[in-house]
């Protein structure tokens, strides 16, 4: 239990901050489960456009520490490797 005004404080930003993880995480998996879908389709243009919003939002939750750096690079990895099968 906190007892302490800086403590109780600490919980909250932390609370916050956990949401906004959250948030990134989430965003990162459904965007993940959209570009499955349409390279298993085979529509290009979506995958494409998809690719390159979700390369940004994993750029964006490692520059927040929301991942670790080395995990977006495994990720964004995935993202070329996925697109590189719709072009082959």
């Amino acid at each position: 239990m906190a007892n302490t005004p800086q403590q109780r404080k600490r919980v909250r930003t932390a609370a916050r901050q956990r949401l906004e993880n959250l948030r990134y995480k989430s965003s990162i998996k459904t965007q993940l489960r959209r570009l499955k879908a349409s390279v298993a389709s085979g529509d290009a243009d979506a995958a494409k456009q998809v690719a390159t919003s979700l390369t940004a939002t994993i750029d964006k939750a490692a520059a927040h520490n929301a991942i670790h750096k080395n995990n977006a690079a495994h990720k964004k990895s995935a993202v070329s490797r996925l697109m590189n099968t719709l072009s082959a």
